[in-house]
């Protein structure tokens, strides 16, 4: 395999570009081709059967561009899907946005209590509460879902006086008492963690799964011997199921910069 050939990463929508800009800050020589399936988004709201099947076909597309790597930077693809798309591409690495996280936070919390945030999807999945049990069984677990976080966020509704509203609104829930740590269970929250961080008054370690997940696909390249060479120049390409103005508009929220989004309707 081509040592050069670009990371594919994909999400329900265009959220998981947090997860491509902590990939390209770590490992900036990695080319990356970004798949956001804004046609069927949000996939927290669809059936196991659905999440799965949009999976593998966002992998077969990507796989067609070469990838060395793909990286699931949705949490419920995550739960759902992880599993068919490891065995659809082994041995090619595939590294998802929940066992990562499940590692760190197994290791540093003890016997301590932990939350967890994220859409309907993944809460209902229960798969950071399983997970986390299965690798700490000392690990005391909550989780609730936030559904209003993902479309506030990307109408761009944070580091205001809604988003905090909101933020308090659930984070004030009796579930969340006395916890030591809370897992922000979704790829669009990074943009909300100093919200978060300033709610808790850093009595609470809060933990995304975006620079977590981008040390991991560097651990993974590196023992599977695939690392860019330094001396190569990245190249980024965004494709997304269905283009509309305002997603153009929030690449800057969530990549740091605005991307042209390049329309693949994959599903036609």
């Amino acid at each position: 395999m081509n040592n050069n050939a670009p990371i594919g990463i994909f999400d329900s929508g265009i959220g998981g570009m947090t997860v491509a800009q902590a990939i390209r800050e770590l490992m900036p020589h990695e080319s990356l081709i970004y798949f956001g399936d804004t046609a069927h988004m949000p996939y927290g709201d669809k059936s196991r059967e659905s999440v799965r099947h949009y999976a593998e076909v966002i992998t077969d597309f990507l796989q067609k561009q070469g990838v060395k790597a793909i990286v699931i930077a949705c949490n419920t693809a995550s739960a759902h899907a992880a599993s068919a798309v490891s065995e659809a591409l082994a041995p090619v690495p595939v590294i998802n946005v929940i066992d990562p996280v499940v590692e760190v936070v197994a290791k540093r919390a003890g016997s301590g209590k932990v939350g967890v945030i994220g859409t309907k999807g993944t809460i209902r999945s229960r798969v950071y509460v399983k997970r986390l049990h299965k690798a700490n069984p000392r690990i005391s677990v909550v989780s609730h879902s936030t559904p209003l976080l993902a479309p506030m966020i990307e109408e761009g509704f944070f580091n205001n006086s809604i988003s905090r509203t909101i933020i308090h609104s659930y984070l004030s829930k009796s579930t969340f008492r006395n916890i030591e740590s809370l897992i922000l269970g979704c790829t669009h929250y990074p943009l909300i963690r100093p919200e978060v961080e300033e709610f808790y008054k850093g009595k609470v370690e809060v933990i995304d799964s975006a620079s977590v997940v981008a040390e991991a696909v560097k651990a993974n390249l590196e023992k599977a011997g695939l690392m860019a060479e330094t001396r190569c120049k990245a190249t980024y390409q965004f494709y997304v199921s269905d283009k509309t103005t305002s997603f153009e508009k929030s690449t800057r929220l969530f990549f740091g910069e605005k991307m042209a989004l390049k329309e693949n309707r994959i599903w036609d």
